[in-house]
């Protein structure tokens, strides 16, 4: 991985690590698997405008965020 990726207070961002993003009115929380931080990764991932980050919450679920919402 080529840069760091923070959360919105500036803190960094690992893969394995807790992460809670705002959605519909409530939020998701899952647990960071993957970072995009090139093109070539999001378009193998199926994303635009990396970085992304990638969690999956304790049912499954996965999802990229946006570094600046995390």
């Amino acid at each position: 991985m080529a840069e760091t990726i923070h959360d919105k207070d500036g803190k960094p961002i690992q893969e394995g690590d807790e992460v809670f993003t705002p959605i519909r009115g409530g939020k998701h929380q899952g647990e960071v698997e993957k970072i995009v931080t090139t093109e070539e990764e999001a378009k193998a991932e199926g994303v635009k405008n990396p970085p992304k980050v990638l969690s999956v919450s304790s049912t499954g679920s996965a999802s990229f965020s946006h570094e600046a919402f995390l």
